[in-house]
């Protein structure tokens, strides 16, 4: 069960080592904010703007499978449908593999339905039963935020830093990290958002560039990487990244797009609560 695991962190985050910058070298370098209330309000303000969307594009999905040393490839054509703040759709086709892919979210739970070459995978939680870190960092809710549609908790532990071109936001659980989130300074657009686990190590990271303007005010990165580390030191950092193109705003999309369906057909399901894979019966 292990790599099938494995598989289902990476292909459900479209989210232990440092997290290697991959965006441009920014060409200015601006004052930050003064003080985390300035930057939190910069980010709610973004989060105000969000609306619905469409877009399509690629996906390029590298992961393990058991019994190959080396990680598994696959590039899909996928299309994507938002409403903010919490339902996100997105799904992606390959040659006789229709929906090869399905990534989805709504404010009750998340689920992510994956199946080309080796694998069949069904896995989904809810989302009050998750908890803050930890576990398998299955969080749909990381393209929401990349597209900045999660509103920044301001009554949580944050303390505020500045390296370079970047304000870096770090939240506390208890006095240790577990979340930081590296801004832009000029632009104040976040270029990367690190996840924490409860021993301090990165486990997942996004990474965000080429922003473009989608309705006033509002502005969504059309290049997201998200990297999962394992804690097999023998394994490579596993990734999944969207190239997104035709990203338009949209009426609100009705709801049953947003509803979860059953798990027919597939050769492992599971569920996930607090983080952890628990395989169900067939």
């Amino acid at each position: 069960m292990r790599a099938k695991v494995i598989i289902f962190i990476v292909g459900a985050v479209l989210i232990l080592a440092g997290c290697a910058p991959q965006m441009r070298t920014p060409k200015e370098i601006c004052p930050g904010k003064d003080s985390v209330a300035e930057a939190l309000a910069a980010l709610q303000s973004q989060a105000q703007k969000t609306v619905s969307l469409k877009a399509s594009g690629q996906c390029r999905l590298e992961f393990y499978v058991e019994g190959k040393k080396k990680p598994q490839k696959e590039n899909v054509d996928i299309r994507l449908r938002v409403n903010p703040p919490a339902e996100i759709y997105l799904w992606g086709d390959k040659p006789l593999v229709p929906k090869a892919i399905v990534l989805g979210s709504n404010e009750q739970e998340f689920w992510l339905a994956i199946s080309p070459k080796e694998i069949s995978l069904y896995g989904w939680g809810k989302w009050s039963e998750q908890g803050s870190t930890g576990g398998l960092m299955i969080d749909p809710r990381t393209l929401l935020e990349a597209f900045g549609m999660s509103e920044v908790d301001a009554e949580q532990d944050w303390s505020l830093s500045n390296e370079g071109a970047f304000d870096i936001l770090t939240r506390l659980d208890d006095g240790a990290v577990t979340k930081k989130i590296h801004i832009y300074s000029c632009q104040y657009h976040v270029s990367k958002i690190e996840l924490f686990d409860s021993k301090g190590r990165v486990a997942a990271c996004a990474e965000l560039d080429s922003y473009e303007e989608v309705s006033e005010g509002f502005y969504v990165p059309v290049w997201i990487k998200v990297t999962t580390f394992t804690q097999d030191e023998a394994r490579d950092p596993l990734a999944i990244t969207l190239r997104l193109k035709s990203v338009q705003a949209s009426k609100k999309w009705p709801g049953i797009i947003f509803k979860r369906p059953p798990p027919r057909g597939f050769k492992n399901v599971g569920v996930v609560v607090n983080g952890e894979w628990i395989e169900q019966p067939q």
